[in-house]
């Protein structure tokens, strides 16, 4: 999504403005909740159906085997094996939409969200309510949403905002000037959007832009990768680092790039997909690449062929949006219709009533 759009995007754009639309405004300083008067988590929230939400952004599992779902309008949900909780404005969770969730070095979960970013604290889990400290704090951020979140094995956090990456250092949050070939103005969505974040197994750190590739930080320099590399387009949605080494970047509407450290291998509409917007990549236990392809639902790569997984094998999320596997083998789905859990034959959705065994 650049600034200048081609006709054929202005749709696109249209679908994605409704979308963030929804999410409410207004921001503050740093701030947790109050403990002396804990909100009540388990408060009903009033969610079309019985879904979890209608949208469902992320899903993340954390250390201890707990569920997050990062939702476009309820703010985050719980899942402790028993129960849905529901964190939002009213639980001191400063945020609607939840873009992205990542759990730092000391168990502390992240949230990129729609006002800023929300840290809560690992210890608050034993008690009756949870903690929140929301970093909503404009002379950071300026206002900006956020899209991506990355806790790195040396403690520290980044995140992608609408004009680029800030990094958070356990102190202080600040903002890291990547040598984009432009100067970046514009607000909302920006070719500095960063959709991915991600680290890899040598500690290396990827972004992924909208308009100018991906960019790779060593810890000294950057390494740019576009299109005159054989990316297969300068707009990157997704970043992942298979058990091989490989790096995977799904794009906006160029499909799917495998680089390999040496050449860049691409899977499209033309040979390989139904279409090329891929918002979510995944590596599954065996090996597997799951991947989205919108208006396709997912499709799982096993190094040779392609298999879909759509309406025909239960799967009722057309625009996913996010792919993870569970510790029993399980791969959970999440987009625009819900939650959706395979089973190794068949997609089931997963409600506010489960199932959830």
């Amino acid at each position: 999504m650049k600034c200048s759009w081609p006709k054929t995007q202005w749709f696109s754009l249209l679908f994605v403005a409704l979308m963030l639309f929804t999410a409410c405004q207004g921001q503050k300083e740093t701030q947790g909740i109050d403990t002396n008067n804990p909100p009540n988590p388990s408060k009903q929230v009033s969610v079309p159906d019985d879904q979890i939400a209608e949208y469902i952004r992320h899903i993340f599992i954390d250390s201890s085997g707990n569920f997050w779902f990062g939702t476009n309008n309820y703010g985050a949900v719980h899942f402790d094996g028993n129960s849905l909780s529901y964190y939002s404005y009213q639980q001191g969770f400063k945020g609607q939409q939840i873009t992205g969730i990542a759990e730092d070095i000391n168990n502390n979960i992240w949230f990129a969200t729609d006002q800023g970013i929300v840290k809560h604290i690992s210890s608050s889990t034993k008690n009756s309510h949870k903690e929140f400290i929301n970093y909503t704090d404009a002379k950071y951020f300026d206002k900006q949403r956020f899209w991506s979140i990355c806790a790195d094995s040396k403690g520290h956090i980044w995140a992608g905002a609408e004009r680029g990456i800030y990094r958070f250092d356990g102190d202080k949050w600040e903002q890291v000037r990547l040598p984009y070939p432009i100067k970046i103005e514009g607000e909302f969505i920006t070719e500095a959007t960063s959709w991915s974040i991600y680290e890899d197994k040598n500690g290396t750190m990827w972004f992924s832009t909208n308009g100018f590739g991906v960019y790779k930080y060593d810890g000294e320099s950057y390494t740019q990768y576009n299109e005159n590399d054989g990316l297969t387009d300068n707009r990157v949605d997704q970043i992942l680092e298979d058990s091989n080494g490989n790096m995977w970047f799904g794009t906006r509407d160029g499909g799917l790039s495998k680089y390999d450290g040496l050449n860049f291998t691409n899977y499209t509409e033309r040979d390989s997909i139904g279409n090329n917007e891929v918002c979510a990549v995944f590596e599954d236990s065996n090996g597997n690449i799951w991947f989205s392809s919108e208006g396709f639902g997912v499709y799982k790569f096993n190094g040779d062929n392609f298999t879909n997984y759509s309406y025909d094998q239960g799967l009722a999320v057309k625009a996913v949006q996010t792919i993870i596997e569970d510790q029993s083998g399980h791969i959970w789905v999440g987009g625009g219709g819900g939650l959706y859990r395979y089973d190794g034959h068949t997609f089931t959705n997963i409600s506010r009533n489960g199932p959830w065994n």
